[in-house]
Parts: C-alpha cells; sequence; structure tokens
C-alpha cells in the first residue's frame, strides 16, 4: 500500500456518517453502486472489511470503528493542505425555519462538523418569510423554509404535520374563547395563518392569550399551561399531549418543507447536500 485515496477514504466517512449506502450516495451526487466501487477497493488496499452490510442495517465493523477518526484527521488534513491555495476558508450559512429546526439538527450539524472539521457555518432559526427575505438579500447561502404560493419552488425534503397540544392538565369549556399561544402578526408566519383559520372556518371562538417572538416563546408558554397551540409533532415539547380529539378541534393542514440554494463552492455545495440527505431521511414517516 502506497497511497490512500480521499474520494474513497470521503466515501468512507459519509457511509459512516449516514449509516446508509444509500444517503450517501445522494450526498455525495453518486451512485449506490460507485459508492459500493469506491469502498470495497479502499478495504481492499487496507486488507480489512469496514463496513458491515445487511439487507436492514449498514454499520461499522470493529477495525472500521478504529479507521474512522483517523479516516476523518485524513480528510482533514488534505481540507487544510487545499485551503492554504484558497482565497478564504469555505464557509455556508444556512436557515431554518422555525418548528422544523427541530432535535435532530444538533445531530445533524455534529455529523456536518465530523465530516469537513474546516467548514464556516452559520446558522440561522427564524420565520420562513425572514428567512426568504435574506437569503434574496444574499445573507444566506440556502434555506430550509415552508412552501408557499409565491411562485417559488424549491427542492421538496419533508412534509410536517401539525397537531393542537397542551398540558394534561389544560381545560377548555366549549363554547368560551380558545386560549391560544401565537407567534406574532409581524412574523407573517405560516403556522399561525394555519392554526387560526382552521379554527374560524369550525366556527371556535379564540383568543390571543400570548403572543411569542419565536417558537421557544410559544413552547414556554404551552408548558406552563398558560394557553394551548398549534404545534409541528416533531416539536413537540416533551410533557405536552395532542388535545384535538379531547376538544373536537378541526385538523390542522400539513406544511411542504423546501431547500432553496444559491450556487455554492464545491465543499459547501457537499456539505449542505449531506446535511439536507441526512434532514430529508430523519424526517421520513415511519410505521
Amino acid at each position: 500500500m502506497t497511497s490512500l485515496d480521499v474520494d474513497a477514504v470521503r466515501t468512507f466517512v459519509m457511509v459512516a456518517d449516514l449509516r446508509s449506502f444509500t444517503r450517501a450516495a445522494a450526498a455525495l451526487g453518486s451512485t449506490q453502486a460507485t459508492i459500493s466501487v469506491k469502498l470495497r477497493r479502499l478495504e481492499e488496499k487496507l486488507g480489512a472489511r469496514l463496513i458491515e452490510r445487511t439487507p436492514r442495517r449498514v454499520s461499522l465493523s470493529a477495525r472500521g470503528a478504529i479507521f474512522l477518526p483517523a479516516a476523518r484527521e485524513f480528510l482533514a488534513a488534505h481540507e487544510r493542505a487545499i485551503a492554504e491555495f484558497s482565497e478564504a476558508p469555505c464557509r455556508l450559512a444556512l436557515g431554518f425555519v422555525d418548528h422544523v429546526a427541530g432535535p435532530e439538527l444538533s445531530i445533524l450539524i455534529a455529523q456536518l462538523h465530523a465530516h469537513d472539521p474546516s467548514l464556516a457555518l452559520n446558522i440561522r432559526i427564524d420565520t420562513s418569510s425572514l428567512l426568504e427575505d435574506a437569503f434574496d438579500r444574499g445573507e444566506l447561502d440556502a434555506v430550509i423554509v415552508h412552501r408557499e404560493s409565491d411562485g417559488r419552488r424549491g427542492e421538496a425534503l419533508s412534509r410536517t404535520h401539525y397537531g393542537w397540544f397542551a398540558t394534561p392538565a389544560f381545560e377548555w369549556r366549549p363554547g368560551t374563547p380558545l386560549r391560544l399561544a401565537l407567534l406574532s402578526t409581524v412574523c407573517n408566519c405560516p403556522d399561525r395563518v394555519r392554526a387560526v383559520e382552521a379554527l374560524d372556518k369550525a366556527g371556535i371562538a379564540w383568543n390571543e392569550a400570548y403572543v411569542g417572538g419565536g417558537g421557544a416563546a410559544v413552547n414556554i408558554a404551552v408548558s406552563a399551561g398558560f394557553a394551548l397551540s398549534a404545534l409541528a409533532y416533531r416539536v413537540a415539547p416533551p410533557g405536552l399531549i395532542e388535545v384535538g380529539r379531547k376538544f373536537s378541534l378541526p385538523p390542522i393542514p400539513s406544511s411542504e418543507i423546501v431547500l432553496h440554494a444559491r450556487a455554492l463552492a464545491p465543499r459547501a455545495r457537499e456539505a449542505l447536500k449531506m446535511l439536507t440527505t441526512a434532514f430529508r431521511e430523519s424526517n421520513l414517516p415511519t410505521g
């Protein structure tokens, strides 16, 4: 063995991070067959199996787990060497819509950092309209937002499903206004519009008992038992329950989550592809 192929090592790390040949191929803009060939050649050169693959699971072998930290260091050293001849460090400014940046976001960022430690990442969490404005001004390289009826197409990533959430002790007497915790109208947030339109169509009176400037503020009010709110299932805080059936509340339409991205440098494009591939997979319906 005289040398290691950078692309083959990168392929191994991607498969190890995403635990999937399919997701690794999508993230690298390749095919499963190409991924398999590169990995097999790397294993032949190292004289050891790195990945254990069954029809239901992809995992690291014992030797693969040992090799992974060295593989990351190898790629990082390669990127540092390339960066010496670059005019500026590689950066990616990414916007996530509030209520979509769920608990898996920290895992995705950790995977991204492990894959490319020298990448400078700027994450902004806000409403769809504010993120799209920032994207249009060139402040963000890519945004993951709700699809709206404004002609923007975008790349579909997932769907977000909503329910009416409150604490188990929350009570509401039909015939009285429903106490809602909502985002401010200044935010122009589709989540707010979906909730109030569903109630209005059902003829259910409501009042704005609490107004928050962001999803975290709304979650605090709901968790305190102060009001009820329409929340995405995947980001509802622990301790809350869905009470739509209990109170005979109307269903809330789901929303499509899409990616808008501008032309990026190769490393930033690869990082975004990895992140959005993992995001899409993490939001597939289960069962």
